[in-house]
C-alpha cells in the first residue's frame, strides 16, 4: 500500500463519490479511480460497491476504513508534532464541540487564546455528545469541549477536566403568564407545551429527567434541531424550553424572557476531554493549559 492510495481511499470513503473526492484532492478523477483499483488489487478484496460515480463501502471496506482512518490521523499528528515542537505558538488545535457552545463559549475562549498566540490556528467541527467522545477516542480530533462531562470510570479511553458548571434556565414567551416573575418553579410549566432537542441529544434526556423529578412528564410539542431552533420556537410563542444559561448570554431572542428555576438545582458541567492513548500535540497542550488557567480565574472571580 502507498500513502497516496490511502489518502485517496479515505477521501472517496468520506464523500461516497469519486468525482467529488477528486475535486477535493485537486487531481483527475481517473487518477483517483486508478489508485482505488490498485489498492483493491493489492488487498485482494473489493472495498466499494459502485453505483455510477457514487460508491458505498463494502462490509470489509468499512472495517478497513475505520482502521486506516486511525493510522492516517496518527501519521498526520506525527508530522504536526515535529513541526509544532519547533514553534508550538504557530501550530494548529483540532477541537470539536457541541452546537450549544458555538455562539458564545468557544468563540470567546478562542479569541482570548489568539490574543496571546495570534498565529495559532484552529480546525473545528461540531458533533453530538457521543460522537464527540468517539471522535476523541478514534483520533478524528484530540480535544473536545463537552457538556456534561463524561464519567471517567466508564470512559477509560478519555481524560479531561471540568471547566465550569452552569445553570439550566427556562426560556418562555414574553407574554407568558409567568413572564413577570423573577424566578419560576419547574413544576409551574407542567401544563405548557415543551420545545426540545431531537432524540439522541443528551440535553433532551436531562430536560425530560428534570421534569420527571419535578413530578410531571413534559408535554413535548415540537423539536428543534439545535438550541437556536428552540429559541425560534419559543420566540414564536409555540412553547417553552429549558436551556443552558450560557447559550443565552448576549443572545436572548426578542419576544422571550429567561427565568431562573427555583425549585430544582438544575446545572450541567462543561469541560474538555482528550484521549488517554495519544499525547496532545504541543499547540494543543498550550490551548488545554490555557483553558484550565482561564476558567480557574473566572471561577475564582465569580465566587
Amino acid at each position: 500500500m502507498e500513502t497516496r492510495q490511502i489518502q485517496y481511499f479515505l477521501e472517496v470513503a468520506k464523500r461516497e463519490h469519486v468525482t467529488e473526492a477528486a475535486e477535493a484532492l485537486h487531481v483527475a478523477q481517473s487518477s483517483v479511480s486508478r489508485q482505488i483499483f490498485n489498492l483493491e488489487n493489492d488487498l485482494g478484496v473489493e472495498l466499494f460497491i459502485r453505483e455510477g460515480r457514487s460508491v458505498k463501502l463494502t462490509p470489509l471496506g468499512r472495517i478497513f476504513y475505520e482502521r486506516v482512518k486511525q493510522i492516517w490521523n496518527m501519521m498526520e499528528d506525527a508530522k504536526r508534532e515535529v513541526e509544532e515542537h519547533l514553534k508550538p505558538e504557530k501550530g494548529t488545535v483540532r477541537i470539536a464541540f457541541p452546537i450549544s457552545m458555538a455562539a458564545h463559549t468557544l468563540p470567546s475562549i478562542i479569541y482570548a487564546f489568539r490574543t496571546r498566540y495570534p498565529e495559532a490556528k484552529f480546525q473545528m467541527s461540531n458533533a453530538l455528545y457521543y460522537d464527540l467522545i468517539d471522535g476523541v477516542v478514534n483520533g478524528e480530533f484530540n480535544l473536545a469541549m463537552i457538556a456534561p462531562m463524561p464519567n471517567h470510570e466508564k470512559e477509560t479511553k478519555i481524560k479531561g477536566a471540568t471547566l465550569f458548571t452552569e445553570n439550566i434556565v427556562a426560556l418562555i414567551p414574553l407574554h407568558h403568564p409567568l413572564a413577570d416573575r423573577k424566578s419560576i418553579r419547574l413544576r409551574d410549566l407542567k401544563d405548557d407545551p415543551f420545545c426540545v432537542l431531537p432524540e439522541g441529544f443528551v440535553f433532551r434526556e436531562q430536560v425530560v429527567q428534570a421534569c420527571n423529578d419535578a413530578g410531571f412528564s413534559p408535554q413535548i410539542a415540537l423539536e428543534g434541531k439545535d438550541i437556536d431552533a428552540l429559541k425560534g420556537l419559543v420566540s414564536a410563542g409555540l412553547g417553552v424550553a429549558l436551556m443552558p444559561e450560557m447559550t443565552l448570554v448576549d443572545n436572548t431572542p426578542r419576544s422571550t424572557v429567561m427565568k431562573p428555576i427555583s425549585d430544582a438545582n438544575l446545572t450541567r458541567t462543561v469541560g474538555v476531554i482528550f484521549p488517554t492513548q495519544r499525547k496532545l500535540l504541543p499547540t494543543e497542550v498550550l490551548f488545554y493549559n490555557f483553558l484550565l488557567e482561564t476558567y480557574e480565574r473566572l471561577n475564582e472571580f465569580s465566587k
